[in-house]
């Protein structure tokens, strides 16, 4: 629905001001549904629950709100990296990044990562979500079921493709093109990366392709999931979205989720009491904070910080997950008015052994010098472009722990990256593909020369994959689904043991997908909505 029908964008915002005004002014004490976090799946679940106007909804959002240029215009997506709309998580020193740790950047705003990210509609692989089937045992999760959902929600402008691709739904989602987007294609097909007219379509069923990228980005202006979701129903009286609301703690009555405990401004606590339901979408991160805030968690780990445990689910907090990115593939323009401005225009997936099910490789191609810390001096140029090699079926693992009980404690953020000898392999022949890509004759035209790695070798290489790596700012799988006794929650994403309680976010993916995560919490988002309004007959 349009969410100006009624006149002008002016009138509209009026509407929402004055109706969320009073909602807060009158808050209620219990509420049918609570949504915690207003990312990429809360946004979709708040917006799907609302959709009845019989339910009260209840989002809450720790950081602020997204009226912010630099949020609403997506070519200035860095400006928020570190501001009060970052989350900016410190990690453990990793060894296998010669003792580097990562600053993990989480939006901390209405909107969450979709704030703040480079705007990429990756909807994932084949086998990931066949994976999910039968990780879980439901044929729901399957890559067709999951197919009907896409089809359903987007409002792709690209080449039709009535089977795969969706057309005049909520999610707008478009391609850029550019001289130097088009030499990328070239160039991977000349060393046998065969071009697709689209990243989503059938190229994602096989081994894989190169394509032009899928944005969520309309002239020039970021789509936010929060905006294209929720903001078009808060003129609604049954929808309160509360900012600057850090929930702490699930309040439980015995093994049943009774409501939430939030710090407001300046540390006042607040309790809300929920009716039905309570769905936690505070990403990987947060939701194992909290759920072992609240006792539910590793029995032993819990006790260690005199937690009561009320559910012993040694999973929470385990098996987490990042893509593998590398900073450190640059080329320099054969002429500085080359330079576009487009972005990441381009993408392949490829696989670093050709006897893996499903490609294991992504790089994009972006303008500019993009660079690690720990290879920036002495490696700029007056106009460059770049290559990012990165690995997205790591099998590397890490953890998040708590390390008090307080709510200001901070996670000890394990990331466990290069931790599997097999994720350094696949980065190194990543790096030499990309080099093998990058100076093909198709962008001779656009090459002065390449400025980093250069033919590097053997310990060379291996040293310079630990130098360039990067946050991808996919975390996941911290709360994973399945039915081993490392899953922290069923099918249904309710958590074992534990009613009334939900988790839609990335933390609930047993595996990473293979691309950016966005899109697929667009998607546990909407299988949350529908599996709840299925158990409550809304």
């Amino acid at each position: 629905m349009n969410a100006h029908a009624d006149g002008t964008e002016t009138c509209f915002d009026e509407r929402v001001r004055q109706n969320q005004q009073r909602q807060l002014a009158n808050l209620k004490s219990t509420y049918d549904f609570i949504v915690c976090g207003s990312g990429s799946s809360g946004s979709v679940v708040a917006r799907r629950l609302a959709e009845n106007p019989l339910v009260s909804v209840l989002l809450l959002e720790a950081g602020g709100a997204d009226d912010h240029p630099a949020v609403r215009d997506a070519a200035r997506w860095t400006e928020n990296l570190g501001s009060d709309r970052d989350w900016g998580f410190a990690t453990r020193p990793n060894p296998h990044l010669n003792g580097r740790a990562l600053t993990w950047s989480m939006g901390k705003v209405l909107g969450g990562g979709s704030s703040i990210n480079v705007m990429v509609w990756s909807r994932g692989h084949k086998n990931d979500w066949d994976g999910f089937a039968t990780e879980t045992g439901d044929a729901r999760w399957s890559y067709e079921s999951i197919l009907d959902i896409y089809r359903r929600i987007e409002d792709w402008q690209g080449v039709p493709d009535p089977r795969r691709r969706g057309m005049g739904g909520l999610v707008f989602t478009q391609t850029a093109q550019s001289p130097i987007a088009v030499a990328m294609l070239e160039a991977a097909g000349s060393v046998g990366i065969p071009a697709f007219a689209d990243q989503n379509g059938i190229m994602m069923e096989g081994v894989g392709g190169a394509a032009l990228a899928n944005f969520r980005i309309r002239d020039g202006k970021r789509l936010s999931i929060f905006r294209t979701y929720v903001r078009p129903h808060m003129d609604r009286p049954n929808l309160t979205v509360m900012t600057g609301a850090l929930m702490t703690k699930i309040m439980l009555d015995g093994k049943r989720a009774a409501g939430v405990e939030v710090s407001l401004a300046g540390g006042r606590p607040r309790r809300f009491d929920v009716g039905h339901e309570l769905i936690l979408s505070l990403g990987a991160i947060h939701t194992p904070k909290v759920l072992m805030r609240s006792g539910i968690g590793d029995a032993a780990q819990l006790r260690s910080f005199n937690i009561d445990v009320a559910q012993h689910l040694p999973g929470v907090g385990k098996n987490l997950q990042e893509h593998l990115l590398l900073a450190g593939c640059v080329w320099e323009y054969a002429r500085p008015e080359q330079l576009s401005g487009c972005g990441a225009a381009a993408t392949f997936f490829w696989k670093s052994d050709e006897r893996l099910e499903t490609p294991d490789l992504q790089s994009f191609l972006v303008e500019g010098a993009f660079l690690s810390p720990k290879l920036q001096h002495g490696n700029q140029a007056e106009a460059c472009w770049s290559i990012t090699p990165g690995v997205v079926r790591p099998h590397s693992r890490g953890e998040i722990r708590l390390t008090g009980a307080n709510p200001s404690d901070p996670v000890d953020i394990d990331t466990g990256i290069l931790s599997d000898p097999a994720d350094l392999k696949a980065a190194m022949a990543c790096v030499r593909l990309c080099r093998e890509i990058g100076n093909a004759r198709a962008f001779d035209s656009l090459r002065k020369g390449e400025i980093v790695p250069g033919n590097l070798r053997g310990a060379a290489l291996e040293n310079f994959v630990r130098n360039a790596t990067v946050p991808f700012w996919h975390f996941s799988c911290t709360a994973k689904m399945g039915r081993d006794e490392m899953s922290v929650v069923d099918a249904e994403l309710c958590v074992h043991g534990i009613e009334r309680l939900r988790i839609a976010d990335a933390s609930v993916m047993p595996q990473i997908v293979t691309g950016n995560t966005m899109a697929p919490c667009v998607i546990i988002g909407e299988r949350a909505a529908a599996l709840i309004r299925d158990r409550h007959g809304l």
